[in-house]
């Protein structure tokens, strides 16, 4: 594994199966109470352009859980590449800390930042990637079939930095990988030759979610507007209107299909209440393996 985690691309299949036998590992570890001070003394940075529950909570929780301390920045703590260089901003905190999580706009500013840091980075979101989210919905999956086998994913809604962090995942890992997405909404093209050209998945566009759900093991939905999309959403609503994951799409799915969904969720827009709470969701197992998972990057990138 390479000194940063910022996409999953970057990793090796061996890569990826040594992370989630290692997030496994500590789940386990910490659920019997024999959880161990891997990071004992070492302190992570957290820069967040954009909020979000999850991961300040589960990389706060993680590095506390290790024995380790995290210093949360918020948008205004520290103003990436307005106030002050991105490249600077790098530098100054590897003098101060053993590691940088980024929460981001821009992907091009968390490319920078590992360039010019000397402590390990780590991806906590780009409006590009996703790949902390991938790495937990992977165990999560992992966890309900017992194996990866013959996987198939089917995701619906935009083409944005889920969409493309799976189709990372999909360009080291075998499986078969579906996105009903409507027009003009595709995922990054780039990624998506890329991952078509790697040739070990099954990668196929649909506009009709009913066809892309066909004998599928997990449906995965995510917001309809991203964070920097917010003054769209209305016109979004008019564009996704079909690409809903409720009870009439599940009648097209099979009876044991997994819900899937990154959270935070807009119930009764991009899925509805009654999919979300059924039995079939593994939606808050997924948000708890947030935590699991990134203790798994901090330690195989910070452990020493």
């Amino acid at each position: 594994m390479k000194n940063h985690f910022l996409s999953l691309a970057d990793l090796t299949k061996d890569e990826i199966l040594e992370l989630l036998d290692l997030s496994i590992e500590l789940k386990e570890k910490q659920k019997k109470g024999q959880a161990e001070p891997i990071l004992k003394g070492q302190t992570l940075a957290m820069i967040f352009q954009k909020p979000s529950t999850r991961t300040r909570i589960s990389f706060e929780v993680g590095m506390f859980q290790l024995g380790g301390h995290a210093l949360y920045l918020a948008p205004s703590d520290i103003g990436v590449g307005t106030r002050e260089a991105v490249k600077d901003i790098a530098r100054v905190l590897s003098r101060y800390n053993d590691g940088i999580m980024a929460r981001l706009f821009g992907h091009e500013d968390i490319i920078e930042m590992a360039k010019y840091s000397s402590v390990p980075v780590i991806n906590g979101l780009t409006d590009l990637l996703h790949p902390c989210q991938v790495m937990a919905d992977v165990l999560t999956i992992l966890e309900h079939r017992k194996n990866l086998d013959d996987l198939k994913v089917t995701y619906i809604g935009d083409g944005n930095n889920l969409t493309n962090s799976w189709l990372n995942f999909a360009s080291r890992f075998p499986m078969k990988l579906a996105m009903a997405i409507p027009e003009g909404h595709d995922p990054d093209q780039e990624i998506l030759k890329n991952a078509k050209d790697a040739g070990i998945s099954e990668i196929e566009l649909f506009r009709d979610p009913q066809k892309a759900v066909k004998d599928t093991d997990v449906i995965y939905a995510d917001v309809w507007a991203s964070m920097h999309q917010k003054d769209e959403t209305e016109i979004r609503k008019k564009i996704f209107k079909d690409y809903q994951v409720n009870d009439e799409l599940m009648k097209h799915a099979r009876p044991d299909t997994y819900i899937m969904h990154c959270l935070p969720a807009y119930r009764g827009m991009e899925i509805t209440d009654s999919v979300i709470e059924s039995p079939n969701s593994i939606v808050f197992d997924e948000a708890e393996n947030r935590l699991h998972a990134q203790k798994a990057i901090m330690v195989k990138l910070m452990g020493k």
